[in-house]
């Protein structure tokens, strides 16, 4: 679940990134990143889900 919460909030970094919210950096205003970063929350939330429900399985 850990996983998944860093997942989360680094592909939303990249995300944020991509579409040019954050500046500064060379992934800033690039489709790539933005695209990256959108699949690696989706991954992310897909991990904290799977966590969770095994938490309240074993509960």
């Amino acid at each position: 679940m850990i996983v998944g919460l860093v997942a989360v909030l680094l592909g939303g970094v990249w995300a944020l990134q991509g579409a040019g919210v954050i500046g500064g950096s060379g992934m800033s205003n690039s489709t790539t990143w933005l695209v990256i970063g959108i699949v690696l929350v989706v991954v992310g939330l897909g991990l904290v889900a799977v966590g969770t429900r095994s938490t309240r399985r074993r509960a």
